[in-house]
């Protein structure tokens, strides 16, 4: 193989971030990818039936539009229009209410009666900080906060809502599910502390940026990323699976964007045992069995304003939150596991034939299980949404080892990078200073099994990247490389961009 500056395996979001930064500091850089298409999890696709265009994996993305690598790269001007629902999520309950997270504070605070006062007061002084939030929260966690006000906060408001405290916060059913429902994302209990801070980011993130969908799916993002590296000299290798170092082209560095399992795979017997053995303890957390639907018209929602939400927690209350979500830390399927649903018909017509409707779900189970449990959450949508089940057309489901199957990086199906735990957040994917750099000069692990873990924000890729760049000499601020990078107005090969090299 033709030797070049820097490799990338893996085409998810952080793996197309290190190559946009490494390109932009004027290396020649490829990307090597096992499945067909790049993007990860980042890709759109008719799963059901021709003309119902469903993401594969991320559908909402407030952590993309408050990430400082996105706004450096400058989606908007590289051809991705985000769409903003006015609701960034609903918590439906039984009985026809709902609790209705409004992009504006105030307006949620005032629709939940006697608890929007504590709602507002929990929320609004990390609304009013959240760009020093997002630098806390999105940055490699190895450094004080340059702005600490906000970290303290948020870690007040964790200490109060991860303990017996949280009781006295709120005093009616809705507010403290729709806490429940958010922290839920983490796909752990939700009154875990590390559940409870990625809650309080998301939440406080549906007040201050809201929660969009990029039109056309998720796959608009990566096409974008892709364009704009093929644009400025790099390239992209698909189907074409890596299993060992030896595969690689001769490069001055090398950066996985990859599980630390896939890592020991592929570069295993040259890692020391130590480091080798630290991997091997990494754990993943709760899984996903995905079902998306093709629907004949909108869900008929039984709660005013829930048809107005990108984004639909199906549980129920706090406590029946708290059960879906420990039974399956515990190995257990629930019987009403915690639905999270997306709308995407809500800000984009065009995911449907006229008239039509795509609606994309994922449940919770244990991590590795083989069960469809579609006909679980049909039952859980049918029972905020009576008459959901008649407006079917055709359904696609992917269990939790399918979704593995699917993507290496999603181990038994966790799609989060890793168990969502305080130490393992603050110590992914090992527990040592630089969680990016491995023992083999100039190979990085970039993927979110690192800070700052799940989302696509490409803030891993940055910080991995930034870490590349030093051991070749370039210390120039990657966030103003990002922002030399020309606008190449294309859309990837989904939506008829020039196809990557196989």
């Amino acid at each position: 193989m033709t030797a070049v500056d820097a490799v990338v395996v893996g085409s998810g979001p952080n793996g197309l971030a290190a190559a946009l930064v490494l390109a932009a500091a004027g290396l020649q850089v490829e990307v090597h990818e096992a499945a067909g298409t790049y993007g990860g999890g980042t890709r759109t696709e008719e799963l059901t039936l021709p003309g119902f265009r469903h993401d594969v994996c991320s559908a909402v993305h407030p952590m993309a539009v408050a990430s400082p690598f996105f706004a450096a790269f400058d989606l908007a001007g590289h051809g991705v229009e985000l769409l903003y629902p006015e609701v960034s999520y609903a918590h439906p309950l039984d009985g026809g209410r709902a609790g209705i997270a409004w992009r504006d504070l105030d307006r949620t605070a005032d629709s939940l009666g006697p608890d929007g006062p504590a709602w507002r007061g929990m929320l609004a002084p990390l609304v009013r900080r959240w760009p020093s939030l997002i630098d806390t929260v999105m940055s490699d966690l190895r450094g004080v906060p340059r702005n600490p006000a906000a970290a303290l906060w948020l870690g007040a408001r964790m200490a109060e809502q991860a303990t017996p405290l949280s009781r006295a916060r709120f005093h009616g059913p809705i507010a403290p599910a729709m806490l429940a429902g958010v922290n839920a994302h983490a796909i752990t209990s939700p009154r875990a502390p590390a559940a409870v801070g990625a809650g309080l980011v998301l939440a406080t993130l549906g007040h201050a940026v809201g929660w969009p969908l990029p039109r056309g799916g998720s796959a608009a993002i990566a096409g974008a990323m892709a364009a704009a590296l093929t644009a400025h000299g790099g390239r992209i290798v698909t189907g074409h699976r890596i299993d060992s170092l030896a595969q690689l082209p001769k490069a001055r560095t090398v950066l996985f964007d990859t599980a630390p399992g896939e890592l020991l795979r592929v570069a295993g017997p040259e890692l020391p045992a130590r480091y080798a053995g630290q991997l091997r303890r990494f754990r993943h957390g709760g899984a996903v069995c995905k079902v998306d639907f093709a629907m004949s018209g909108p869900v008929p929602w039984s709660a005013p304003d829930c048809h107005r939400a990108g984004t639909l927690h199906l549980v129920g209350t706090r406590a029946e939150a708290i059960a879906a979500e420990e039974a399956v830390a515990a190995g257990r399927h629930h019987p009403r596991p915690y639905v999270l649903a997306v709308q995407p018909g809500v800000v984009d017509a065009g995911r449907a034939p006229e008239g039509k409707q795509t609606f994309w779900t994922y449940a919770h189970v244990p991590n590795r299980s083989q069960r469809d449990v579609s006909d679980l959450v049909i039952a859980q949508v049918e029972r905020f949404a009576p008459g959901f089940r008649d407006l079917i057309l055709a359904q696609h489901v992917s269990t939790a080892t399918a979704e593995e199957a699917r993507n290496a990086n999603y181990v038994g199906g966790d799609i989060s990078g890793g168990a969502t735990t305080l130490r393992q957040l603050l110590m992914r994917p090992v527990p040592r200073w630089d969680p990016y750099e491995t023992p083999l000069p100039g190979v990085y692990l970039c993927s979110a099994s690192t800070p700052p873990g799940q989302g696509v924000h490409g803030m891993a890729g940055l910080h991995a990247a930034t870490r590349a760049l030093r051991h070749l000499g370039i210390r120039t601020d990657p966030l103003d490389l990002l922002r030399t990078l020309r606008p190449d107005i294309r859309r990837h090969d989904e939506l008829g961009a020039p196809q990557p090299t196989r």
